[in-house]
């Protein structure tokens, strides 16, 4: 993994919700200073550039550990029945050790497990084993294709919003060729 920790970068990965001022500072000095305006462009979008490599990297460290993690389980569970399995030819129910206690052979267990199948829907549907549940698509389509007033009795509409903050979005150059940010400021 190359990964390259600007200054800006490490106040980034410091920086909390609702501390952000220090952080602003920061920033505002990256701007106020002499570089040319690309060289500050350049800073800010690649130490972000170099957080987000980060969170990739790890991300697919994460998804690889969890393959690890499975197939060691199953190595585990299949090692483990495979013992028992040469113990018990042998006759052996137990087998003790010197740095652990001892083996032991657990029995086998079997688990029951129910599930209901429902041979005459209908049937039980005239028996009374039913509830009533609302279309809520009929009902939006409804509300969407008229104003019906025999819905708009029944139904209210409340709008919510949900505002997302002003961003910056880092684009990156098609080629290769970055510069490194260090050198720029």
């Amino acid at each position: 993994m190359k990964s390259t920790d600007y200054r800006l970068q490490k106040e980034i990965q410091n920086i909390k919700p609702d501390n952000q001022e220090w952080f602003k500072d920061f920033v505002r000095q990256v701007l106020e200073s002499d570089k040319p305006y690309y060289s500050k462009a350049d800073y800010l979008g690649l130490s972000i550039q170099e957080l987000q490599n980060k969170i990739d990297y790890l991300a697919e460290d994460i998804k690889q550990m969890q393959a690890l993690k499975k197939s060691l389980t199953n190595a585990k569970t299949t090692a483990l029945e495979a013992v028992a399995s040469v113990l018990a030819e042998y006759g052996i129910d137990r087998l003790d050790g010197t740095a652990i206690s001892s083996i032991t052979i657990t029995p086998q267990k079997t688990k029951v497990k129910e599930e209901l199948i429902i041979l005459d829907e209908k049937s039980l549907i005239e028996l009374g084993y039913f509830k009533p549940v609302l279309d809520m698509e009929a009902i939006e389509q409804a509300l969407e294709l008229k104003s019906d007033e025999e819905i708009n009795r029944h139904v209210q509409v409340e709008v919510s919003k949900e505002t997302t903050p002003a961003r910056i979005k880092v684009n990156a150059k098609r080629s290769a060729n970055n510069t490194q940010a260090d050198e720029l400021l």
